[in-house]
């Protein structure tokens, strides 16, 4: 798993790339909740376009940076899911509570 954190104005954007699993989430969860406690970010924009595979894990540590930033009163977006990851993640419900958007540019204007 690779985890790219790039910041825009309040917004954190995150490119993840490779599988978020067991494993990987800590990774994922670490690198974002140290960016999130560390800076004055307000919003997170989470980018599947190269993730190949995720499980039950990936959600919860979805979820988790979700609870995370709307206690900051903050949103979530995630985009570029491709079709395999966004049935997974409508299985978790994760399209009820956070907004899926198609591409990187759309979820930076949400």
């Amino acid at each position: 798993m690779q985890v790219q954190l790039f910041r825009r104005k309040e917004k954190l954007v995150v490119r993840l790339k490779g599988e978020l699993d067991h494993h990987s989430a800590q990774i994922f969860r670490g690198a974002v909740e140290k960016e999130l406690m560390g800076n004055k970010v307000q919003d997170l924009i989470l980018n599947m376009k190269s993730v190949t595979f995720m499980d039950s894990s990936g959600i919860g540590a979805i979820l988790g940076r979700y609870k995370q930033v709307r206690a900051n009163d903050g949103k979530m977006v995630i985009c570029s899911a491709s079709p395999h990851i966004q049935k997974i993640l409508q299985m978790g419900g994760i399209p009820k509570i956070i907004p899926l958007v198609g591409d990187e540019k759309n979820a930076l204007e949400k």
